[in-house]
């Protein structure tokens, strides 16, 4: 008998090394990354099936931009006691337990 564990897995993967500044927080922390699939074997990843599209995010307030600058809906934010970033829809922070 022979058991296969395996499929398709995204990952994300930052593009460049250099940070930008985030003209919605301040905050220098926005790099470029994308999301790509690839074929896993025992969840371990081994080569990519499809490359995303590139995007801008910042990893303070977690502001989502297209690749040219321009602001995207963000499904996360910040919380305003931990930093540590919530969906936009909770009303308390998972970390700190204290209200958005």
């Amino acid at each position: 008998m022979f058991f296969f564990i395996g499929g398709i897995q995204p990952k994300t993967i930052r593009v460049d090394k250099q940070a930008k500044l985030c003209s919605v927080c301040g905050h220098p922390g926005v790099y470029l990354k994308r999301v790509d699939h690839y074929l896993s074997v025992f969840f371990i990843p081994l080569f990519p099936v499809k490359k995303g599209t590139p995007f801008l995010i910042c990893e303070n307030c977690c502001a989502k931009f297209d690749d040219r600058g321009e602001k995207q809906e963000s499904w996360k934010r910040g919380c305003p006691h931990c930093g540590e970033s919530v969906d936009r829809y909770s009303s308390f922070c998972p970390n700190c337990g204290k209200a958005l």
